[in-house]
């Protein structure tokens, strides 16, 4: 079972803004990037069912989170990482791009990193040790 720690409503209030139309696809698409790339190396109390943490400190962290990676899929326009994919080297007129051939593949793009908010999330005064433990995270 996907777990998607926010909803629309949680995403217009961290943002201020509007939500967009396919916000909930974004959402649960975040959701599962941080689950893959920051979530799963914490430590917190989660529900035997659902997966999802049973502090409302650390729900509401991991929700602020979870907006922040998708606003910044919405601020760099790519939330999969297939703006990056696919060139090694461009030339229009007179500009020439280069990549190297390891980042063809579009891991390295801007909608495939943890957004720098995301951080900020998840260090908040709040979530003391008891709450949360970032542990091994290391991808700041």
């Amino acid at each position: 079972m996907a777990r998607i720690y926010a909803t629309a409503e949680q995403f217009e209030a961290y943002t201020g803004t509007t939500a967009p139309l396919d916000i909930d696809a974004r959402l649960a698409r975040a959701s599962h990037f941080l689950d893959a790339q920051v979530f799963r190396l914490c430590a917190y109390t989660a529900d035997a069912t659902t997966g999802l943490p049973t502090d409302s400190v650390v729900a509401a962290a991991f929700a602020d989170a979870v907006c922040a990676q998708a606003e910044w899929g919405v601020e760099v326009g790519d939330v999969t990482g297939a703006a990056g994919a696919g060139w090694g080297n461009v030339a229009i007129g007179s500009v020439t791009l280069g990549r190297s051939v390891t980042s063809v593949s579009g891991a390295d793009s801007p909608g495939r990193q943890v957004a720098p908010a995301v951080r900020d999330c998840l260090t908040a005064p709040d979530l003391t040790p008891d709450r949360l433990r970032l542990g091994a995270v290391t991808v700041w």
